[in-house]
């Protein structure tokens, strides 16, 4: 005689509930709003990357920002570069797609996109990409690519990631300020090689243009090469009296007092003179770390 058998335990409301909700998730990852989770997964990486204080996110900051160094020696040498022919355009389209995707990565890693394209730097870069995907159209702009260096050592990119050791804000100034010069000197130099170059017979090469900028930006004006024409003047003058701003906050960050970054809890104000005992703006009383010399 076989043993009854025991009546089937039922199920709890809380058991039934957990065995629906695990297949609803397993339901879910053949649906469309899979690839949202995917996407918005993908958004919290590179939030991460760009922008967190992890070893491994400093270390691929710092990865990308030498890439960039990378490749703004590649646009400093382009005139010369331009000889290889097609090795040279193979060049620029790879770095257009390093480009494209580091842009890709900077927008998806902003909180919000429409604020990431309204910086100026954002369409500075983009139209760098524009001189790259388009050398025949827009090839008689790709003086314009070294503002490359004037918008990587400007950004808050770059500082987190560089500039984190340093609480001398003089540092963060003079490379400001050098950069500035160094970005000013190129553009124009790129701008007198493309429209010059051939017209007039004192420019015939890359050198020629970037020794008439170093000598007008300086003032010093040897005169064996001059721009002809009323554009040429204007642009000469142009180039003295930026070349001279340029200098003076150059001289300014190099001798002014430096000061040093800590926000008052109070008020938020960043720099101080690193003796300050009280806040300028507000007055609280502050304890900035020093050594004690």
């Amino acid at each position: 005689m076989s043993p009854a058998r025991s009546p089937e335990t039922p199920k709890s409301p809380v058991t039934v509930k957990a065995a629906k909700v695990r297949a609803r998730k397993a339901a879910d990852a053949g649906t469309p709003g899979a690839p949202k989770a995917e996407g918005l997964r993908l958004r919290a990486r590179l939030r991460y990357l760009y922008h967190g204080t992890s070893p491994l996110a400093v270390r691929f900051r710092l990865a990308v920002i030498a890439v960039d160094f990378a490749i703004i020696a590649f646009f400093l040498a382009a005139p010369i570069l331009q000889q290889a022919g097609v090795v040279f355009y193979v060049i620029d389209y790879v770095i257009a797609l390093i480009l494209v995707l580091d842009l890709a990565g900077r927008a998806l890693a902003h909180t919000d996109i429409r604020d990431w394209l309204k910086k100026p730097a954002t369409w500075v870069d983009l139209f760098i990409l524009g001189t790259l995907l388009f050398p025949n159209q827009l090839g008689n702009f790709g003086f314009l690519r070294l503002l490359r260096l004037w918008t990587l050592l400007n950004s808050d990119f770059f500082w987190r990631t560089v500039g984190r050791k340093w609480d001398d804000t003089r540092v963060e100034e003079i490379t400001r300020a050098l950069a500035a010069l160094v970005t000013f000197i190129f553009v124009v130099t790129g701008f007198v090689y493309a429209t010059f170059r051939g017209r007039h017979e004192g420019i015939s090469g890359y050198l020629d243009a970037l020794y008439f900028t170093v000598a007008t930006l300086t003032t010093t004006g040897f005169g064996d090469i001059t721009l002809p024409g009323n554009w040429g003047r204007v642009l000469s003058i142009v180039v003295m009296l930026t070349g001279i701003t340029l200098f003076l906050r150059l001289a300014s960050t190099l001798f002014r007092p430096h000061k040093v970054r800590f926000p008052c809890p109070t008020c938020g104000l960043q720099k101080h003179d690193p003796d300050a005992v009280h806040c300028k703006a507000c007055g609280e009383v502050l304890c900035i770390p020093d050594e004690g010399d």
